[in-house]
C-alpha cells in the first residue's frame, strides 16, 4: 500500500513563504506567486464557505486557478465548467451538479486576484469530495464523477515518485483546466509538488519552446504539433521529461519526438473515474505505445482474457467514489469483487508493462485528448428540426488521434449548418468534424443502427 499522504492543499500554504517567487504561477501570460493564490483563493474561501458545491468557469486564467483553490480550502466540491460548453450542456452541468454558485471572472460570484484574505478553516476530510468531473458516456448526458480529496492526493504523489517530480522542476503545459489532465495534473499537481507552473494559454509549439520548462504535459495532438515544428521540438530538448497522456500517442509521433528531442516521451494511462493508474517511469524503460507499470497501491487485471489480451480493470486508491445521483451506473461500472470496469482493452507484458490496445465499445470516441460520447452528439444532432436519424463515430485521423464524423438522415440541410449546429448545443470539441448523408441507417431487427456496416468515407 501508498505511504500515507498530507492533506491536499499542506504544500500550498507551506511553499508561500520564503521560498515564494512572483511568478510561482503563469497562465496566459500573467503571473503571481503562491502567496498572492493563497491570499485571493482565502478570500474565495470566505465568500462560498458552506456551500454544497460550485462551478468553476474554468477557462484557462489565473482566476480559475484561484477560484479552484479557494473551493478545495473552503473544503467545497468544485464543478468545473468547459468555457466553450453551450446552453444545453452547461444548463445539464449545473442542474445535475446542484452547484449553488457560478464562480470567476465576469461570472456570478466574481474573482478578483488582487483580494486578499487569511483562511484558517481546518483541511476537509480525505474521503470528502475535492471535483465533480463531467464526463460523456456512450449514451445520454454527461455524468458528475465524484473524485475525493484523497484520491487527488495519492495519484500526485504517486506520479511525483514515478516522474522524480519535485519542486525544482518547472511544469509547462497548455491543457483545459475542465479536466484531470490539465486541472488535476497540471495545475493540482504543481500546487502540491511546488514546482513553477507555466500554462501557455494555448498549446502551440512555438510557446512550448519559449516557455523553458523542466517538465512538459501534452496529449497527442500536441505532441504532433510539436513534432512538425523540429525547431521548437529541439529546443524541448533540454527538458527533463515529456509526458503524453489522455488517448495513445502514434509511434511515428513517439519516434519522431526522440530523434528531435534527444528523448523518449513518457506515456501514461488513467480515466476520470480512475485518476492516473498506470505510467512509464523517469528512470524505466520507455516502449512506443506502452503505459507503464501500476502507481503505488494501485492494482491491475485482465477480464475475460483472451490470447493474453482482455478487458483492464483496476483497484486502488485513485479510484472515484461514484457517478453523481446515478446508483445503478455506479454499481454497474464495478464488478461483484469490487475493481472498476475501465471498458479498455489491454495486453500485460511478462514484465508487467500495459499496452491499451483498444475499447470495449465503439461509442466512446477520443479525439484530440478528449474523451466524446457518441451518444451525446447524436443527441444534439437530432434536436436539428431537419435530422431524423444520427449515427455518430470515431474515425482514425493523423493529429487528432480520432476525429468525429456523423452520418445522418436528414432534409434541407448543410454539413456546416449540423457542425455549427453540434457546437453551439455542446462544447466546440464535440462538434463533428465531417458529416455524411444516407437515405437511411443500417439497422439490426431490433432497429438499432449498425455503425460496423456504414459505409466508408
Amino acid at each position: 500500500m501508498p505511504e500515507p499522504t498530507e492533506p491536499l492543499l499542506s504544500s500550498l500554504a507551506a511553499g508561500a513563504g520564503v521560498a515564494d517567487r512572483p511568478d510561482a504561477l503563469t497562465v496566459a501570460g500573467r503571473s503571481c506567486s503562491r502567496e498572492q493564490l493563497l491570499g485571493a483563493a482565502g478570500a474565495v474561501a470566505h465568500r462560498i464557505a458552506g456551500s454544497p458545491s460550485v462551478a468553476v468557469h474554468a477557462e484557462a486564467t489565473l482566476e480559475t486557478v484561484v477560484a479552484v483553490v479557494g473551493a478545495l480550502l473552503a473544503g467545497v466540491p468544485v464543478v468545473p465548467l468547459p468555457p466553450d460548453s453551450g446552453p444545453a450542456e452547461r444548463g445539464h452541468i449545473l442542474r445535475d451538479s446542484g452547484a449553488a454558485l457560478v464562480l470567476g471572472a465576469g461570472q456570478e460570484v466574481p474573482v478578483d486576484l488582487g483580494e486578499r484574505a487569511d483562511w484558517s478553516g481546518p483541511e476537509a476530510d480525505p474521503g470528502s469530495t475535492a471535483l465533480i468531473l463531467y464526463t460523456s458516456g456512450t449514451t445520454g448526458s454527461p455524468k458528475g464523477v465524484l473524485i475525493p480529496r484523497g484520491a487527488v492526493a495519492a495519484g500526485l504523489d504517486g506520479l511525483a515518485r514515478a516522474w522524480q517530480w519535485t519542486a525544482e522542476d518547472t511544469l509547462v503545459h497548455g491543457l483545459p483546466l475542465f479536466h484531470v489532465h490539465g486541472l488535476v495534473l497540471g495545475v493540482l499537481g504543481a500546487l502540491r509538488t511546488g514546482c513553477r507552473l507555466v500554462h501557455t494559454g494555448r498549446p502551440t509549439p512555438e510557446a512550448y519552446a519559449a516557455a523553458g520548462g523542466s517538465l512538459y504535459f501534452g496529449v497527442p495532438t500536441v505532441w504532433s504539433r510539436v513534432a512538425g515544428a523540429p525547431d521548437a521540438a529541439r529546443e524541448l530538448g533540454k527538458a527533463r521529461l515529456l509526458v503524453s497522456g489522455s488517448a495513445a500517442l502514434p509511434a511515428p509521433v513517439f519516434r519522431d519526438l526522440e530523434a528531435l528531442t534527444g528523448q523518449r516521451p513518457v506515456e501514461r494511462y488513467g480515466m476520470t473515474e480512475t485518476l492516473i493508474t498506470l505510467t512509464t517511469r523517469a528512470d524505466g524503460e520507455r516502449r512506443p505505445g506502452s503505459v507503464g507499470l501500476p502507481l503505488p497501491g494501485t492494482r491491475t487485471r485482465l477480464a475475460a482474457a483472451e490470447g493474453g489480451i482482455g478487458e483492464l480493470e483496476v483497484s486502488g486508491p485513485t479510484l472515484f467514489a461514484g457517478y453523481l445521483g446515478r446508483p445503478e451506473a455506479t454499481a454497474a461500472a464495478y464488478t461483484s469483487d469490487g475493481w472498476f470496469r475501465t471498458g479498455d482493452i489491454a495486453t500485460i507484458e511478462p514484465d508487467g508493462m500495459h499496452r491499451i490496445v483498444g475499447r470495449a465499445s465503439t461509442d466512446l470516441i477520443k479525439s484530440g485528448g478528449y474523451r466524446v460520447g457518441a451518444g451525446e452528439v447524436e443527441n444534439a444532432l437530432l434536436d436539428h428540426p431537419a435530422v431524423r436519424e444520427a449515427a455518430v463515430v470515431g474515425v482514425p485521423h493523423d493529429d487528432l488521434g480520432q476525429e468525429i464524423v456523423a452520418y445522418v438522415v436528414a432534409d434541407g440541410v448543410g454539413e456546416r449548418e449540423l457542425i455549427d449546429f453540434v457546437a453551439g448545443h455542446l462544447s466546440g470539441h464535440k462538434r463533428p468534424r465531417r458529416v455524411r448523408f444516407l437515405e437511411e441507417l443500417p439497422r439490426n431487427a431490433m432497429g438499432k443502427p449498425q455503425k460496423k456496416l456504414l459505409p466508408p468515407l
